[in-house]
């Protein structure tokens, strides 16, 4: 456990406050959006609720008056890395939760955020595990879930977890860090933390930078998100076009010969079929 003054500081020797966002990304006019600012206003502790769009729309702006949420609208192309690099730099908390408007929060992700945060005072990171929801049941773990719980084990060498080899350990066989459930701590992201190139790596890409700059990641194995899976979520549409499985072989190939890297990323796929059933 960090010791008080050990952590990372705001100015001054005064530690920073803390204080967290949720930057909801929002597309179109989404029949899942209201579930999930629904399921950010009930936490049990309170934080900043944006949501953060460059496809306006009367659903959008309706939903943000009634969940009181400060409506950030971004002009140019419609992208993924643009709108989350938008939506980052629009949130004022000492952490940030880029929430997919797809997905249901657990109430109590908040406040198990901030009770990490005051037990390591130079917490960088906080994810969760999630549980899948598929036509609105609550699917029961399977393969690819249990893959990624291993994956993340190392994590729970929390004392340690400050290492950047252990930290780009985790992320060498693949992401298993789920996305919707990071709490980053925004002073070490920069101005534009997410590639603009990308369409499905561009989280992966970043821990895996991130991972060098300092700070901890702690994981609550616990399900404190419910990750929808349909026919129209941004992961579907991007094994329909191949983009996935483009980009997941160039992030294997920097991180292993490619002889290596075909070899993982042939067991990899199977992945896959997690979203096209």
């Amino acid at each position: 456990m960090m010791r008080q003054g050990d952590g990372m500081e705001a100015g001054a020797g005064q530690p920073e406050r803390f204080s967290h966002s949720f930057a909801v990304c929002a597309y179109g006019d989404s029949p899942y959006l209201e579930d999930c600012l629904r399921s950010l206003r009930r936490q049990t502790l309170s934080s900043e609720l944006l949501i953060c769009t460059s496809t306006p729309s009367d659903h959008i702006a309706l939903l943000a008056e009634k969940y009181a949420a400060r409506l950030c609208v971004r002009d140019g192309v419609p992208g993924i890395g643009a709108d989350w690099n938008f939506a980052f730099s629009r949130a004022s908390g000492m952490f940030v939760t880029l929430a997919h408007q797809d997905d249901v929060y657990g109430r109590h992700y908040t406040e198990r955020l901030r009770a990490a945060a005051e037990r390591w005072e130079d917490l960088a990171l906080f994810t969760t595990q999630s549980a899948t929801l598929r036509n609105g049941k609550i699917q029961r773990a399977g393969a690819p879930e249990l893959v990624k719980l291993l994956l993340r084990m190392p994590l729970r060498l929390e004392g340690l977890a400050d290492r950047t080899a252990l930290k780009r350990l985790v992320l060498r066989l693949g992401n298993p860090v789920i996305c919707p459930s990071c709490a980053y701590r925004k002073s070490l992201c920069g101005a534009a933390p997410f590639s603009e190139r990308h369409k499905f790596i561009l989280d992966w890409e970043f821990l895996y930078e991130l991972a060098a700059r300092g700070g901890r990641w702690i994981c609550e194995e616990r399900p404190l998100l419910l990750y929808r899976v349909h026919a129209d979520a941004a992961t579907a549409v991007c094994i329909g076009d191949h983009v996935r499985e483009q980009e997941e072989a160039e992030m294997f190939r920097r991180l292993w010969p490619a002889a290596v890297a075909d070899g993982i990323l042939h067991y990899y796929r199977r992945s896959y079929e997690a979203y096209t059933k």
